[in-house]
């Protein structure tokens, strides 16, 4: 308006912005700064033809302080932002992105408007996830976590085995770390170690190459249960069910890796997956009976629930190889399920120790075992998580140990015994404590060691 009888009437009031546009598009560039207490007038423009007369003065008479007088600030009021567009800066004031007088307007509105406060307090909080010193990876360990705890919460529909679980659980946390690696690492080297004629001994191979000498050992109890043997498949004309292939695990795997017309590659995991499944899937199916079924390993032979065990057993060794070759953490199995693998290498000791001397690396029994003398024992003494007490007859495999005549003590952590047993800790550097016989401390140790193979 040019009137100058209507200037009048709106001077000293603060000028209305034009029509601003949506929120969405929003300019803040274009708001007009706020009052800072200047005179109004200061801010009109001046009149082209100023009058000839001279400006009317106050009287003389009237005091100069009754006249206002406009206080003068350098502080600026916050803008007057409307509400979406104040929600719309929460995202870049929890980034600390806003301009002065921005983030002066969105803290004013928080003091008043609870719902945006609440907005602000997430945002903050989300923002403090994106700090460079921090990582944003997952703990590596959550997946074993999750897998373990659903294990054992969850229940099956048709019931595992108590003596399969260690099987199943095994074989579940290896196939969980073989989902977690890349193509590149399926070729990774790997050192399988194992106890042989009085030292240790080793081979080297590839993570594939791991996963499909357990499959094939573990055909030994495919073919048991009368299920297909995977050796066969990969030698041209065998039968299905493996008759006339090798029984001893090491001429297995050494036949599977020659047999092959490349190196394995990951395609490997998907077979030796569903042939542990079909494993779980028949025993749960077959009742009680079928623990005893005897699986043979060529030189020697154990029912059916105690080679479910070596195989559970054989699975984590060689689990540990694969996250050792492709630095990844792995956890040793459960207390329950690591006192059973003890067990069973415990309960095999006596048999060890015998096959040992007849082959000249023990010395001889020193006491004849009849009905009513039982003969020497060693007290094992495993720590730890799934650890216990075990009496080892040492001179005969048919004589039970009792702690009646105990002639030595070895005490060990259960993971330092199961390293033991599969060969990767030699036997002069296992023991943590040790009392009584020497020499039979020293041939237990040696016939735990031997147990190992490839």
């Amino acid at each position: 308006m040019n009137g100058h009888g209507q200037d009048d009437e709106v001077r000293g009031a603060r000028r209305i912005p034009g029509p601003r546009a949506a929120a969405d598009d929003f300019d803040l560039s274009r708001l007009p700064l706020p009052e800072t207490g200047r005179p109004d007038a200061d801010h009109e423009p001046a009149d082209p033809d100023p009058p000839d007369e001279p400006a009317a003065r106050e009287p003389a008479g009237k005091p100069a302080d009754s006249a206002p007088v406009p206080v003068a600030t350098n502080l600026p009021e916050p803008p007057v932002l409307p509400h979406r567009v104040l929600q719309a800066l929460l995202g870049a004031w929890a980034l600390t992105a806003c301009s002065a007088e921005e983030t002066e307007a969105v803290e004013a509105h928080l003091t008043e408007c609870a719902p945006c406060a609440d907005e602000a307090l997430r945002l903050r909080d989300a923002v403090t996830l994106l700090h460079t010193d921090r990582s944003l990876d997952l703990d590596p360990m959550l997946r074993n976590r999750v897998l373990d705890n659903c294990l054992s919460r969850r229940p099956a529909r048709i019931p595992v085995p108590e003596w399969a679980s260690p099987y199943d659980a095994e074989t579940a946390r290896l196939d969980a770390l073989l989902r977690d690696i890349g193509d590149s690492e399926w070729h990774a080297p790997v050192r399988l170690k194992w106890f042989e004629d009085e030292r240790g001994v080793n081979r080297k191979t590839t993570v594939a190459g791991v996963i499909g000498h357990l499959m094939t050992v573990d055909g030994l109890v495919s073919a048991a249960l009368g299920l297909d043997d995977p050796l066969a498949d990969s030698i041209p004309g065998s039968p299905r069910r493996g008759s006339g292939l090798p029984l001893a695990p090491t001429a297995r795997t050494e036949t599977y890796w020659s047999s092959a017309r490349r190196p394995p590659t990951r395609s490997v995991r998907g077979p030796w997956r569903d042939q542990s499944h079909t494993l779980i899937r028949t025993v749960s199916f077959a009742g009680r009976g079928v623990s005893e079924l005897s699986v043979s390993y060529g030189e020697f032979a154990l029912p059916l629930q105690d080679a479910l065990l070596d195989r559970a057993f054989e699975c984590w060794v060689h689990a540990d190889d694969i996250a050792e070759a492709v630095d990844y953490p792995y956890d040793p199995p459960s207390g329950a399920h690591l006192n059973r693998m003890i067990d069973l290498a415990a309960r095999m000791l006596p048999a060890a120790l015998a096959q040992r001397r007849r082959a000249g690396l023990a010395g001889p029994a020193r006491h004849l075992v009849t009905a009513g003398s039982p003969g020497r024992s060693l007290h094992l003494e495993v720590e730890g998580s799934g650890g216990g007490n075990w009496y080892i007859a040492l001179d005969s495999p048919a004589a039970v140990g009792s702690p009646d005549h105990t002639v030595a003590q070895v005490a060990l952590d259960g993971v330092e015994f199961c390293q033991l047993v599969a060969g990767h800790v030699p036997p002069v550097e296992a023991a943590a404590g040790q009392r009584g016989d020497r020499e039979a401390i020293q041939e237990v140790l040696f016939a735990a060691a031997s147990l190992s193979r490839l």
